[in-house]
């Protein structure tokens, strides 16, 4: 029988063996207590898409934003533009017009004083 353990050797496996499941026990026991609940991890859930929710409507009001500023200067520089048209034509009849009927009087004036 020298093969088998003495008792004193069984009770100091025993011992150790009782040390790990305890170890094991209580570091079980520490990562149960950092699991999140199912039903606090959907609120959790909830509240991230609730917030994404608002991030995206407040990017497209600001992309709405811009758009429409984009809009209202494409048609101020067209107001402008028709403006300055308009300016021109303005600017021929109440000016280039006259000169030019006044050159044309002076030459038919001139024509027939010649004739």
């Amino acid at each position: 029988m020298p093969n088998e353990p003495t008792l004193g050797e069984v009770m100091r496996r025993l011992e150790d063996v009782r040390t790990d499941l305890k170890e094991d026990f209580r570091d079980l026991g520490s990562r149960l207590d950092s699991k999140v609940s199912m039903e606090r991890y959907q609120i959790e859930q909830l509240a991230r898409d609730e917030a994404l929710r608002v991030i995206v409507e407040r990017v497209k009001s600001i992309e709405d934003s811009r758009e429409q500023e984009a809009k209202d200067l494409r048609d101020e520089q067209q107001r402008l533009a028709d403006r300055r048209a308009h300016d021109r034509r303005l600017i021929f009849t109440a000016i280039i017009a006259p000169v030019l009927m006044l050159l044309l009087t002076v030459y038919i004036q001139t024509q027939g004083a010649a004739a």
